[in-house]
């Protein structure tokens, strides 16, 4: 995708909307420029020209990096790798890792699978993280 090249060649600059306009794409790839009131009253718009896309998320990251705000930064590549899981097992996913809601080895295969199915692997390790927190704090799923 072009917009795939220009923003990771390019130094992206804030606010990404006025200086890069011509290069973002929504998750479904159409241009944000195509994105407008007249689009949603013809019934021309779908829930991924809605999504924000992977790319337009890492360059959000980068800006953040950039301005020395790293917890911000990390936040939003941990939310482009996200884009890819689909949205109802997100949701499962997010049940899943809330304290008291799995054992130590669901959180494991969880984690496991957001590196190997979905390319996600600093999703991976911080789920890794909490099932170590969880596990420290008495905090797992009980099978009783």
């Amino acid at each position: 995708m072009e917009q795939d090249k220009t923003l990771k060649t390019a130094q992206p600059q804030y606010p990404l909307m006025e200086n890069h306009a011509e290069t973002l794409r929504a998750a479904s790839g159409r241009s944000v420029n195509e994105i407008d009131l007249a689009a949603a009253l013809a019934d021309e718009l779908s829930p991924d020209d809605l999504q924000i896309s992977a790319e337009t998320l890492r360059a959000q990251a980068q800006i953040a990096a950039q301005a020395s705000f790293t917890q911000l930064a990390e936040n939003l590549s941990r939310a482009a790798e996200l884009t890819a899981v689909p949205n109802e097992e997100l949701l499962n996913m997010y049940t899943a890792v809330r304290p008291g809601r799995s054992t130590y080895a669901e959180l494991q295969t969880l984690a496991e699978t957001l590196e190997t199915t979905y390319h996600a692997p600093l999703n991976a390790q911080l789920v890794r993280e909490a099932a170590a927190v969880y596990q420290q704090r008495n905090m797992l799923k009980r099978n009783l």
